[in-house]
């Protein structure tokens, strides 16, 4: 099961590319569908059952080189399920958000979509150093094709090539990390290097090395300098890929990897100046957010905003932990999180490319009255618009709840300016969706305006359908990743 959810997007990626065709699109669309049910039937095999001893529930483990000790170790617990389900869910709707589209190239367009999926499954899976840094490499390579051939016209150089040299740099930061820590563990193994007895200095060294790259991926304040250009002048497709899966590569890596190999880091000024980078984030994108007049950007700053609040929540309980006070609960609302600002993040860009193409425009200000025209998107728009203000009853609720509640453990004081995501939240969203929807726009272009094709009606309303359920049964995302954040938050216990 796991060896055909590793390969089915690879070899996909091979046969769209060779099918030169203008049908390609739903030859790649049939093989993403076919990748989401695999997931969900692994889903049904998925045992939810805490058991700390052994979190992993399935493995693959063959030899790769016996020279630098080094395996293809794959396995899947509740976190790397938790993520499996979301990136298979996304990925097949991603394609069909692009059905009403003519892209050139199309073959090679969503044959780089599968290979960004064959690149993601493989960082969610990879329980070996080295293996997991040769697929987060991997992803980049589509998704800088992608963002840089079909993105905008003027920028698109610029753009990618700025936020190719931020990731790739962090990425070889990281790469030195983990061969330090190799070099005591003398395996790239997953466990072994968990146990590499690094001392206190050591890991400081560590954690800033491997740190680094996950805070450009996610990305924290001030290391997001590539993230409004790029997500704004990439193409729709390529900013649903960056925004609602490719940046929760960086929260995987921080909880498998970054926690359980350096705790000790969090003992001393490390944890609290993560801390306060993510609040500063919170607060700083969501204030840009606030006075923004482009919806992508706007979006954008949102995503910065709400990253920000994830990662403070993994490090509060992570550094009570190591203190002592042993408590998962920032990781569990962090991975709710993650799950519902994915399936978000990717809608709400989705409307603002519908926005954009009904008004020929990104400025909210020359739009409005949109509304009137088009019932079934403002709908479906408005919830996705709540599941992103973290609304009871919505997907966004519980997780940001349990993050709060997480950071005022943490610091009393500390978690009044987090909690300023919820007020701010409301203002950018509320403003964008009253201008957008309510706003007196230009009579020639209102009186054009028409509600959303079927393909549009289909992608939007499966992301609601989302926002809907989750937040009210996120019980089944609570209980998935229970066992494994044990795990891993009784390793930096120990």
């Amino acid at each position: 099961m796991l060896e055909a959810l590793l390969l089915l997007p690879l070899i996909g990626s091979g046969l769209v590319f060779a099918f030169r065709n203008s049908n390609s699109k739903y030859l790649a669309v049939g093989i993403a569908f076919v990748q989401m049910f695999l997931t969900f039937y692994m889903l049904s095999l998925f045992n939810n059952v805490p058991t700390v001893d052994s979190p992993l529930q399935f493995e693959i483990i063959k030899p790769w080189s016996s020279y630098i000790k080094s395996t293809l170790h794959f396995g899947v617990d509740g976190i790397s399920m938790l993520l499996l389900l979301l990136t298979n869910i996304l990925v097949p709707l991603i394609i069909l958000s692009s059905f009403n589209e003519n892209k050139k190239y199309n073959n090679n367009f969503y044959a780089l979509i599968l290979l960004m999926q064959f690149g993601l499954v493989g960082v969610f899976t990879a329980l070996d150093g080295l293996l997991f840094y040769v697929f987060w490499e991997v992803t980049l390579i589509p998704i800088w094709f992608i963002a840089g051939l079909w993105g905008d016209e003027e920028k698109r150089i610029k753009v990618t090539t700025k936020f190719f040299v931020y990731t790739f740099v962090g990425s070889l930061f990281m790469f030195i990390g983990l061969i330090y820590v190799y070099n005591y563990a003398a395996s790239f193994e997953l466990t072994d290097l968990y146990n590499a007895n690094l001392n206190e200095v050591q890991q400081v060294v560590v954690f800033w090395l491997i740190f680094l790259a996950f805070a450009v991926k996610l990305p924290i304040f001030p290391l997001h300098n590539w993230q409004p250009d790029t997500y704004t002048f990439s193409p729709t497709q390529g900013t649903m890929l960056l925004s609602g899966i490719m940046l929760k590569m960086a929260i995987y890596g921080v909880l498998r990897y970054l926690l359980p190999i350096a705790p000790t880091a969090l003992l001393g000024t490390s944890g609290q100046v993560v801390m306060i980078l993510s609040i500063l984030g919170v607060v700083y994108g969501a204030l840009i957010a606030i006075v923004h007049h482009d919806i992508k950007k706007i979006i954008a700053y949102s995503s910065l905003s709400h990253v920000g609040l994830m990662v403070a929540g993994i490090f509060a309980s992570a550094i009570l932990t190591v203190q002592g006070n042993f408590t998962f609960e920032g990781a569990q609302g962090a991975l709710v999180q993650t799950f519902a600002h994915g399936i978000n993040v990717v809608g709400l860009f989705y409307c603002a490319d519908i926005l954009i193409k009904q008004f020929k425009t990104r400025d909210i200000r020359q739009m409005g009255g949109y509304a009137k025209a088009a019932p079934k998107f403002a709908t479906l728009f408005m919830i996705l618009l709540l599941g992103s203000m973290g609304v009871p009853l919505t997907n966004g609720f519980i997780g940001e709840f349990i993050l709060l509640k997480s950071i005022f453990d943490y610091d009393k004081v500390v978690v009044v300016f987090a909690g300023l995501t919820i007020i701010l939240a409301a203002v950018y969203l509320l403003r964008m969706y009253g201008k957008a929807m309510f706003g007196t726009g230009d009579e020639r272009v209102v009186s054009t305006l028409k509600d959303i094709s079927n393909v549009e009606f289909v992608v939007l309303a499966s992301l609601a359908v989302v926002v809907i359920v989750l937040g009210v049964f996120p019980s089944g995302v609570l209980e998935m990743v229970n066992s494994s954040l044990k795990f891993i938050y009784s390793s930096i216990k120990g």
